[in-house]
């Protein structure tokens, strides 16, 4: 038996989708997109181009409805498959698109390239986490390409799927032909999908003109994507959790719309990061409850609908790896696990989505564990008739070499790695009484030295490293940073 969590009855999940579509059809949805006004239009939508409104029509949201899929499958970059977005299948990614990093001194500053290859490589030897994400922008590189940079460092050192998206429209075209030279064809790469692209609307009911072009380029070239709707709770939203989720849910539909009008069947996953507003400090705390509450809400609401889902949940808003950062993470990822939530995002996060911490990154894969095996649930395992076992336990005064437990032990129980402290007092004492800190930066550069090289053919990592070099000379880059190793004969 699978523990669940669900905060939405049935009845109450058609309201929300009912007044979402009662809001997409007479208030309209903002879209700063000649292409996707023109493209509504034709199949039906009022378009009122003074205000850029495009006001749905009941029959234009059914027909998106009915050509989405149910699931989607990723592959790494080797073209094995490594997600089932279907059912409850939960996989975990790091958060992304951090401005910061918190490093092993304890200090916040700007990330670089040395950063993210770190990262990168830490993310590679993770077992808990199933992907990628471009968690970090490297401020030694252009803005102009910080995007495309990070899928490129992402390509060259991992060999998992990547979480990603575009800045610019522009971008978008050298981060699909990194694809395509993975790949090695467009067919294949349709086949074999290698990343997942965010379409973040903007709040309140609004799509800019740069995040509707992406979502119609991922469509057009069937790179999934996840709909990353972020309303702010009494703010930018209404302050109740069920009006923030009509909103959430008015925003997605108008983008599953566009999607499945460009490509129908294109994979999209049903997400978002909401957060409810404090008042108090101006701030969106993301490890707030209610936070939480809205993702495995909406989470619900997609599934509802049909589609696999997404959300930003399981970080924290501290701004060190202490005891609220614990609490915050470890409740959002056992409330995202229990709710079924297929892609969730924001291991190794810190204040308000803006700082990445590698520490932080193996707390919470070791977090990630404990939430698979509490998925897995209490099953029987040769445990009736009980008696024999008693009698053996009865006998020997212990079982620690029993039989049943030497076929069992891995399967029930749990061991993290040594970044969690289980060890006596004395030994603590004897270790040094090591910090959680401490035990992670230790941890960290263990993990980070036994990372493998990818295993692309040469070939490959040479025509990422061309089109990343000829990308950065269109905004001025003649050399680009630095990498602590060479890739290929360079």
């Amino acid at each position: 038996m699978r523990p669940v969590l669900k905060l939405l009855g049935n009845e109450l999940i058609e309201k929300i989708i009912a007044e979402a579509r009662e809001v997409m059809c007479k208030l309209g949805i903002e879209i700063h997109n000649e292409l996707v006004l023109s493209m509504l239009a034709d199949h039906g939508a009022r378009i009122d181009k003074d205000t850029c409104y495009a006001y749905f029509t009941e029959a234009i949201i059914d027909k998106a409805l009915a050509t989405v899929p149910h699931s989607f499958k990723l592959f790494d970059v080797l073209g094995n498959q490594t997600h089932d977005f279907q059912g409850n299948n939960v996989y975990f990614t790091p958060g992304s698109t951090s401005l910061n990093i918190l490093d092993s001194r304890g200090e916040i500053r700007k990330a670089t390239t040395a950063d993210y290859v770190r990262y990168a490589k830490l993310v590679s030897v993770l077992p808990n986490l199933a992907s990628q994400s471009t968690a970090l922008i490297s401020t030694d590189v252009h803005d102009e390409i910080s995007d495309s940079y990070r899928l490129y460092l992402s390509l060259l050192y991992g060999e998992k799927p990547v979480v990603t998206g575009a800045f610019t429209i522009e971008s978008f075209e050298v981060m699909k032909d990194m694809q395509l030279a993975v790949r090695g064809s467009e067919a294949a790469l349709r086949a074999k999908p290698l990343t997942v692209f965010s379409a973040c609307p903007t709040a309140p009911l609004k799509w800019s003109d740069v995040t509707s072009q992406n979502l119609v380029d991922c469509s057009r070239w069937s790179i999934p994507v996840e709909f990353i709707s972020m309303p702010l709770s009494g703010f930018m939203a209404p302050v109740t959790l069920v009006g923030s989720l009509i909103q959430q849910t008015a925003e997605t539909l108008s983008g599953v719309v566009i999607s499945q009008l460009v490509n129908p069947g294109h994979a999209i996953l049903y997400g978002g990061s909401p957060a409810v507003f404090d008042i108090r400090f101006a701030t969106t705390p993301m490890g707030a409850v209610e936070t939480m509450m809205i993702d495995c809400g909406n989470s619900e609401i997609g599934k509802y609908l049909g589609m696999p889902t997404q959300s930003y949940i399981a970080f924290s808003d501290a701004k060190q790896l202490d005891a609220q950062a614990g609490l915050e993470s470890g409740i959002g990822a056992i409330m995202a696990a229990l709710s079924g939530i297929n892609s969730i995002s924001g291991p190794g996060m810190l204040d308000f989505e803006s700082c990445l911490s590698l520490e932080k990154l193996v707390v919470d894969n070791e977090i990630c564990g404990m939430a698979y095996r509490l998925l897995r649930g209490i099953e029987p395992r040769e445990d009736f008739p009980s008696i024999p076992l008693f009698e053996e336990l009865r006998s020997k005064k212990h079982l620690l070499i029993a039989a049943h437990t030497r076929r069992h032990l891995r399967e029930e129980i749990t061991f993290p790695g040594p970044v969690i402290d289980r060890a006596n007092r004395d030994r603590w004492i004897d270790d040094g009484k090591q910090s959680l800190m401490e035990r992670a930066t230790k941890e960290v550069n263990r993990l980070v030295a036994t990372h493998k090289p990818s295993r692309l053919p040469e070939t490959t990592k040479q025509e990422l490293m061309h089109l990343m070099q000829r990308e950065a000379r269109r905004y001025g880059t003649e050399t680009l940073p630095a990498r602590e190793e060479c890739v290929a004969a360079g």
